[in-house]
């Protein structure tokens, strides 16, 4: 049924684009896959695989046509210390190194993959909704930032590092001019934006980074320029086989090692909670942000469970797992991608790339691949936050900045849960100062109080201050009309608002209080029956409950 939904609906709807934006973001991803498996610790065979396990079966399953996942920086820092502990141990062991580590990192998808598919099945992915706007600026922001940022780590050194440019800046400056590699470097990064950037005002059939990409290649292979390109990069880096090589075998990595693990499962664990939750942050909020550029909407529950069953996957074969890809998501999307077939084609790609390719994607320069990110951070940087932030309140430009930095101090999953907590304590102190309450006495005596605004934990303090059970008549009324008890803080106040009136020996109504809160109360305690006044004459509830009654023109009404 899954698969016919694929085929019908959203595998693709315009091949070429589909096929085309496919290739330019598997290009894309041979650099990022071997970079971020050098940021973890462990070889770039391991990424590149992990990206083509994390790609083909989020781009077919996943809940977002035309994203694209793969190895991702955000979790890449999350594994290195679970890997590096691992090859500690190891090395006591008298393993190989980076072995024990890598079997470590493999067990631990398969409960990230687990997590993930659960939080599927519950419908956790909905709960992206409760991140705030300017959570998601700064999200965007932060995540241009570090985009340009890890791409800087590709550059070579413009000046010796022995040069200082306080204490010798002559010499600073004609190092810096006389480094001919930096140069050719910034002048085809330069080359790769400028296509990128007038090839759509030409035409719009062909992908501005693919076209710049394969331009850039083919003047430094047949001009015979001599630049960093994607084999000197993993050559320096330290892979020395390049893209080459084989998957590592499943027995080996995954069921000779378990006795190796005896003490250490509370770091499997808390490594694999971290993880599937950077995971899905980042693949959610991508989602979110793809939704946005595609006017149409994905399934964030689908995506989770994809997410999970690709995780699962590359723990069991020896990938590096990963989540959603912003940089290329966008890449693809601007490229005319926007089905299943374009992920797809970068996943079959990519893999064609490392088993049949490699020689040819080496030649591709490091300098191309560079321009190509940088306009992704120049679309993904969300250029109006400077207009707004002087428009919009102190807290939500607080908000927007914390994250922003935090991205790019810590990582996502920290940046956007310290956002959303930081807008939650905004919101909660706000509604807390809203209680109000509008005292009047009636014609019989009895003291009415009429609360206004939302009655939760953070309010009641002020709610309880509103009341002077000492001095106030023998009967009095709490008119709930216009407030709404919020939580079980909320109750516990009213059910000691109650017992403190009943102690002065007093009278105390409870009026329009909701359903489920009578039920609570009655449920707490039978005595706050007597308290509760079912508010029957109140021409709101006849409205609601039986409009019927009301037959005449609404004219006539005085409303």
């Amino acid at each position: 049924m899954i698969l016919g939904q694929i085929t019908r609906k959203n595998f693709t709807q315009n091949p070429k684009n589909d096929i085309l934006s496919g290739l330019t973001v598997a290009l894309a991803l041979v650099p990022e896959a071997v970079a971020f498996a050098f940021v973890a610790g462990i070889p770039p065979l391991v990424g590149l695989y992990g990206a083509f396990m994390m790609g083909i079966v989020t781009a077919l399953f996943g809940g977002r046509p035309g994203m694209i996942s793969g190895a991702t920086g955000a979790m890449a820092v999350v594994m290195v210390h679970l890997i590096q502990k691992g090859n500690e141990v190891g090395i006591n062991l008298e393993t190989p190194i980076n072995q024990l580590g890598l079997q470590w990192l493999f067990i631990t998808l398969l409960f990230v993959g687990g997590i993930q598919i659960l939080a599927g099945v519950l419908k956790l992915g909905k709960f992206v909704r409760l991140i705030p706007h300017p959570v998601m600026m700064g999200f965007v922001n932060g995540l241009a930032i570090v985009i340009f940022l890890s791409q800087l780590t590709m550059f070579p050194n413009a000046v010796p590092k022995d040069i200082s440019f306080l204490d010798n800046t002559s010499e600073w400056f004609s190092a810096l001019f006389s480094n001919a590699a930096f140069w050719k470097m910034m002048a085809f990064i330069g080359l790769t934006m400028g296509i990128m950037f007038g090839l759509p005002k030409l035409t719009k059939k062909v992908p501005s980074a693919l076209v710049a990409i394969l331009v850039v290649a083919c003047i430094t292979i047949f001009g015979g320029i001599d630049v960093s390109t994607v084999g000197s990069f993993i050559a320096e880096k330290g892979g020395k086989t390049g893209l080459e090589g084989s998957l590592p075998t499943f027995q080996d990595q995954i069921f000779s090692f378990f006795g190796t693990i005896s003490g250490h499962w509370d770091l499997i664990f808390s490594t694999a909670f971290i993880l599937a939750a950077v995971g899905l942050i980042e693949s959610l909020m991508t989602l979110n942000l793809i939704d946005e550029m595609t006017e149409t909407r994905g399934n964030g529950n689908r995506e989770c469970i994809a997410q999970g069953g690709a995780n699962m996957l590359n723990g069991f074969f020896g990938g590096m797992g990963g989540c959603a890809m912003i940089g290329q998501s966008i890449i693809n999307v601007d490229s005319g991608g926007r089905g299943r077939l374009s992920g797809a084609v970068a996943a079959i790609a990519l893999l064609c790339f490392v088993l049949f390719g490699a020689p040819l994607i080496e030649q591709i320069p490091i300098a191309a691949l560079i321009g190509v990110m940088f306009m992704v951070v120049i679309g993904t940087f969300a250029w109006s936050s400077f207009r707004v932030i002087r428009k919009i309140p102190l807290s939500d430009a607080i908000v927007l900045i914390a994250v922003s930095a935090i991205t790019v101090w810590q990582d996502l999953a920290i940046a956007v849960i310290a956002g959303v907590i930081i807008s939650a304590l905004v919101f909660a102190w706000k509604n807390a100062t809203m209680i109000r309450a509008r005292k009047r006495i009636q014609p019989d005596g009895t003291k009415t109080y009429e609360i206004w605004g939302p009655l939760f934990f953070g309010s009641i303090q002020n709610f309880n201050s509103k009341f002077d059970a000492k001095n106030d008549p023998q009967n009095v009324e709490i008119d709930f009309v216009e407030s709404r008890v919020s939580d079980h803080s909320a109750l516990e106040a009213i059910f000691n608002l109650v017992n403190k009136y009943e102690a002065e020996g007093k009278t105390l109504k409870l009026k329009h209080l909701s359903e489920d809160c009578k039920t609570l109360m009655t449920k707490a305690s039978p005595k706050f029956k007597e308290v509760i006044i079912e508010a029957i004459d109140d021409p709101r509830y006849h409205l609601a409950a039986d409009p019927e009654k009301f037959t005449k023109p609404l004219s006539e009404y005085n409303i």
